[in-house]
């Protein structure tokens, strides 16, 4: 069984369609590519890896379809198109010929209407999803998990994987406040009563510097415990992953936090999982 990589971009922030990136960040806003990624997915053991969007263009797709063509490792493709255009179907359908095409990620965490994902006039991209037999990644934060809750339930049918976590606020909860209950409590709705899978990923950027395994381990421990192994996937976030860890470090911390698992069930998070949702043909 391979060991898959289910969360990692490229970018290249020359394009100019990266509206969220800091124009100084020493860490983010530089350009990422394979040769940059090549040796951390050798030292891991990685064999392949999803490529997800970081703008919100059909163009950045676009690149991105052009660099997985380039790139033995990255075996899919999770895209964007603009769901508040029904006349984008026809982008989809294009995109779905592309054999290393396998989804889309809208980005809603950036949204400012909470409510978006509920509007009638996205709907025909959720019915599209399932139409098209194409995933949804599902950016969100806590407050979004009600919404998601509700438009899982609305199209059981549809596959779906949360990002991050539902990214929990483990820097507010090293500051000592309650920032687990909340999360807890829509985690275990949206595992229980949806067929949601989760990734597992995004946990170092929403710690604060300074974090310690022990921070995270309540996190990772409640995700797995709630979807249990066959629905988690384990990804690296990388290069945004660097803002708490690199690579390498992640990686190690996440094989401890799942090392009470069986060797099996390891390998179904870190690989076969992500291979079974993403139809990465002879990954599984």
């Amino acid at each position: 069984m391979m060991t898959i990589d289910a969360h990692h971009h490229f970018w290249q922030p020359l394009r100019g369609d990266y509206g969220w990136m800091p124009k100084d960040d020493p860490t983010l806003s530089r350009a990422y590519g394979p040769a940059d990624l090549a040796p951390h997915l050798a030292a891991a053991g990685v064999d392949g890896t999803v490529l997800v969007q970081a703008a919100a263009t059909l163009h950045e797709t676009e690149y991105l379809l052009g660099l997985a063509d380039a790139t033995a490792h990255v075996k899919a493709v999770v895209g964007w198109v603009d769901f508040e255009d029904p006349g984008q179907l026809a982008q989809l359908e294009r995109l779905k010929e592309h054999p290393k095409f396998v989804g889309v990620r809208p980005m809603i965490q950036d949204i400012p209407d909470l409510n978006w994902m509920l509007r009638e006039d996205v709907q025909w991209a959720w019915r599209a999803i399932i139409d098209l037999d194409l995933t949804f990644d599902a950016l969100g934060y806590p407050q979004h998990q009600e919404n998601f809750h509700a438009l899982l339930q609305r199209y059981p049918e549809m596959r779906v994987v949360l990002d991050h976590c539902m990214k929990p606020r483990i820097r507010d909860a090293m500051a000592g406040q309650d920032a687990f209950t909340g999360w807890a409590r829509g985690i275990e709705r949206l595992a229980s009563d949806t067929g949601a899978m989760c990734k597992f990923s995004g946990l170092v950027t929403e710690a604060a510097p300074g974090w310690s395994i022990d921070d995270l381990r309540p996190f990772a421990r409640h995700v797995l415990d709630c979807f249990g192994a066959g629905r988690v996937m384990w990804g690296s976030d990388w290069p945004v992953c660097r803002l708490g860890a690199e690579y390498d470090h992640w990686h190690a911390v996440a094989r401890d936090l799942t090392a009470h698992l069986s060797p099996g069930d390891q390998a179904q998070v870190f690989g076969g999982n992500a291979a079974r949702f993403y139809r990465l043909g002879g990954a599984a």
